[in-house]
């Protein structure tokens, strides 16, 4: 596809790992900044690092060499292992396919209420709470506060011996305006 990185580092498509770092050695050398102070220099410094890293790696390679640009693009938005998907996913069948499947089926809202009727309002749907459930009364009764809050052992040094400092919210408006 795209032949630019391999321009920069002044390389063939067939060059194996070792030209590629004897390139990027040779090209590195010569436009390194310490040596070249110009922001020209500087700048093709980088695009040789750019080219050198993706030509190094052999996974960033053959998506570079299969894909181009937007391959490395993808693969640095979606991941490596995504980018065939990807590119199958966004190709002229698969999108054909997509628009004859629903002009087989009348439409695409025929999926969408198999799944919504099912699982909003079919057989599928979550039973609501009923009022002799396990949890019918959330609100602990005076037993277990008073269990709680009197009977059970609380070791805090010192304190071990007080009664613990119980804060309760006000109930009404009346405890509210009362303090």
């Amino acid at each position: 596809m795209s032949d630019s990185l391999y321009i920069c580092m002044d390389l063939t498509k067939q060059a194996t790992s070792d030209d590629i770092k004897k390139a990027y050695r040779r090209l590195a050398l010569r436009y390194h900044p310490d040596k070249n102070p110009s922001p020209e220099v500087a700048e093709k410094f980088k695009e040789v690092n750019h080219a050198n890293s993706i030509l190094s790696d052999s996974t960033k390679r053959n998506i570079y060499e299969n894909y181009g640009s937007l391959g490395l693009y993808i693969a640095e938005q979606f991941g490596e292992e995504n980018v065939n998907t990807y590119f199958i996913v966004t190709s002229g069948w698969c999108k054909a396919l997509f628009i004859g499947c629903g002009i087989i089926t009348g439409c695409y809202f025929c999926c969408c209420c198999c799944c919504c009727f099912n699982f909003c309002s079919g057989k599928c749907k979550p039973k609501a709470p009923d009022e002799t459930g396990d949890y019918h009364n959330f609100q602990a009764s005076s037993e277990i506060y008073h269990l709680f809050h009197y009977q059970m052992p609380f070791h805090f040094g010192a304190a071990a011996s007080q009664q613990p400092i119980i804060v309760e919210q006000p109930r009404s408006q009346k405890e509210v305006s009362s303090i």
